[in-house]
C-alpha cells in the first residue's frame, strides 16, 4: 500500500520560512516524479514545484522560483520543500504527490493527472 505522508506546516509571519517533507511507504521517491501542489480555499490546485531526481531535474512556478527549494534524501525516501520568504499569497494547503517517471517531464509537470498517490496535505499559514 502506497502512502504519502506530508508534514511541517504551520503558522509563520511574512518573511518566515517552512520545511515540508513529504515521506513515502510503498514506493520509492527518487525514481519517481515528485511535485508539491498546493491549493488556497477557493482556489484551484495549483503546481508549485517539481523534481526528478532520476534525471537530475528540478522545477519552479514562477511565483515562487528564488524562494523555494525542492530536494529529495533517499535513505529516508523523503522529498522536502524548503520555503523561504513567505508571502501573504503563500497560504494553503500543501500536497505531496508522486508519478511514475516520464520523458519531458518538464512539459507536464504542473499537470496533477500525471500523479497517481497524493497525500493528505499540511496548512501552511503566513500572517502578521
Amino acid at each position: 500500500q502506497v502512502q504519502l505522508v506530508e508534514s511541517g506546516g504551520g503558522l509563520v509571519q511574512p518573511g518566515g520560512s517552512l520545511r515540508l517533507s513529504c515521506v513515502a511507504s510503498g514506493v520509492t521517491l527518487s525514481s519517481r516524479s515528485v511535485a508539491w501542489f498546493r491549493q488556497a480555499p477557493g482556489k484551484e490546485r495549483e503546481a508549485v514545484s517539481a523534481i526528478s531526481r532520476s534525471a537530475g531535474s528540478t522545477y519552479y512556478a514562477d511565483s515562487v522560483k528564488g524562494r523555494f527549494t525542492i530536494s529529495g534524501e533517499n535513505l529516508k525516501n523523503t522529498v522536502y520543500l524548503q520555503m523561504n520568504n513567505l508571502k501573504l499569497e503563500d497560504p494553503a494547503v500543501y500536497y505531496c504527490a508522486t508519478g511514475p517517471r516520464v520523458a519531458s517531464y518538464g512539459a507536464y509537470w504542473k499537470d496533477s493527472s500525471r500523479y497517481n498517490y497524493w497525500g493528505q496535505g499540511t496548512q501552511v499559514t503566513v500572517s502578521l
